[in-house]
């Protein structure tokens, strides 16, 4: 009876908002951001195809070299692999590959998916593109890779051939061949009230094959890991109320984290759920794990999670977009924003966000780290060396438009990071500093937008299916975050008593 009612309340409130969800998608763009758009498109879509030639399996991205030549990446993961099954549905939807190319592409990323290695129907996280089997050794450094499964990048894996499974009738049952021995359930821990800090209830990290141990679990419901839960629940392997185990906010006390978390108790499905929040220049937002914008918002590629749950996910990525517009603008003042995990422009790769928007209390930041500063980072405070990351946009073009496209433009207008390839990963604001490489992942997260602005939300249309509408959407509707304005009298940042006993510290 719970659910139900849930159900239509939750009816409600998707009617009373829907005018203001319409002005928040594709209808706010005018003509020209559209072609500028479908431009946009064309030229990712290059890289990503690039990134599929020449090896069975898609490889991780591409580095452009001195001589203007682009080098491949020589390892795959399957985050990647799932990553080109979908910019390959994006593509045809935009009308840049027609259905006999984009059956040719899928056809032959599945017999190489079909011939890799796999244990307990999951693939190892670190792939040869070539063969499909789990590398054992850097293909950088020779250095020993342990073998592991990843339940995240499984689950994007998942993702990909789920929307091929729903998009390309000729090619379901091969999907399904591949769909059908990855069982969640293997990384799921069920609750267990006499021992819950051993039986939380939660999706386990990765899994290693050597020695058959698993890592720790996944706590926090505001990050790209969600997607696991969304595929686990839908395709009953773990039960709907595993949703609301899952922590809002971390625990006090249990784990440090940046902010002490405010909030009140509500239950959904007799689970009794915290849903505490951060306050953050005058607004309540309930916090990711490093502040990043793809933890927040890679999910909503597929799940309409703010139509079905408009009074948890539908305020909250709203607000989660403006603080990061904000801390790009105002806060830190680079002039651009955009802030999520991709390639340093002075090498490697790094975990960009938003400090006050994540738990982690070391703290993912907008800007490059100086090496001379204690324990490796700047201090607080300081806006040199900020980093942008192009896909940190067309992930909140949704909901933001007008703020995304503008950042777009400005980006290309200042700054050497749009090409033939499309954006390169990141840029140095501060430095006018480029990344040399895209990234199949950053590439698929932008073609996957695109698409959904242009083509009538195809990547959402590819992956909800009749019944799994009919299972998530239910099991997220009730839910009332504690997100929005925050209130005069709302106690600041890491002050007050919290909910769960002693005070974290850093």
């Amino acid at each position: 009876m719970r659910m139900s009612w849930g159900w239509l309340m939750a009816l409600v409130a998707v009617a009373a908002t829907t005018a203001a969800a319409a002005d928040d998608r594709s209808d706010a763009l005018g003509v020209h951001d559209r072609e500028e758009l479908l431009g946009y498109g064309r030229d990712t879509w290059r890289s990503v195809a690039e990134m599929a030639e020449g090896t069975p399996l898609p490889v991780d991205g591409l580095r452009h070299l001195p001589n203007g030549t682009w080098q491949p990446s020589p390892k795959t993961t399957p985050t990647d692999i799932g990553v080109y099954l979908w910019s390959v549905l994006a593509a045809e939807r935009l009308g840049i590959l027609d259905a006999a190319e984009a059956h040719r592409r899928l056809d032959r990323t599945l017999g190489g998916l079909e011939r890799g290695q796999r244990v307990h129907g999951f693939y190892f996280d670190t792939i040869d593109p070539r063969t499909g089997a789990g590398l054992r050794t850097s293909p950088y450094t020779g250095e020993p890779i342990p073998g592991i499964l990843s339940s995240v990048d499984n689950a994007w894996l998942a993702t990909g051939l789920t929307v091929v499974r729903n998009a390309y009738p000729a090619l379901r049952d091969r999907a399904d061949g591949l769909l059908k021995p990855m069982d969640f359930g293997f990384f799921y821990v069920p609750f267990d009230a006499a021992d819950p800090r051993h039986h939380p209830g939660l999706i386990q990290g990765p899994y290693r094959v050597v020695g058959k141990t698993f890592g720790g679990f996944h706590q926090l419901i505001n990050t790209e890991q969600r997607i696991i839960s969304y595929l686990a629940v839908a395709r009953g392997q773990a039960p709907a109320e595993h949703y609301y185990r899952v922590e809002r906010t971390l625990r006090i006390g249990e784990m440090k984290q940046s902010q002490e978390p405010q909030g009140v108790w509500r239950s959904y499905l007799g689970i009794r759920v915290f849903e505490g929040h951060y306050t953050l220049r005058g607004k309540r937002i309930v916090p990711s794990w490093g502040g990043s914008m793809f933890e927040a918002l890679m999910p909503t590629l597929f799940v309409p999670e703010e139509a079905w749950a408009p009074r948890s996910w539908g305020v909250n990525h709203r607000l989660y977009v403006r603080a990061q517009i904000e801390h790009g603008l105002e806060v830190a003042g680079y002039g651009y924003w955009g802030f999520s995990p991709a390639c340093d422009p002075a090498g490697g790769y790094r975990t960009y966000g938003v400090e006050g928007l994540g738990s982690d209390p070391l703290g993912y930041t907008s800007h490059d780290v100086d090496p001379h500063a204690p324990a490796g980072r700047r201090p607080k405070g300081q806006s040199a060396n900020g980093v942008v990351t192009p896909h940190a946009s067309f992930l909140a073009l949704r909901f933001a438009p007008n703020e995304a496209m503008a950042n777009l433009r400005k980006l290309r207008e200042r700054f050497p990071v749009y090409g033939d390839h499309g954006f390169l990963d990141s840029v140095n604001v501060s430095k006018g500093v480029v990344a040399d490489r895209v990234l199949m992942l950053d590439q698929g997260m932008i073609l996957a937008a695109i698409a959904n602005a242009l083509a009538d939300d195809a990547m959402r249309r590819a992956f909800v299916d009749e019944p799994t509408e009919r299972i998530l959407r239910p099991m997220m509707a009730p839910e009332e975050f504690t997100a929005g304005p925050a209130p005069a009298e709302a106690h600041p940042p890491g002050g007050g008593a919290g909910p769960f006993g002693a005070k974290a510290g850093r």
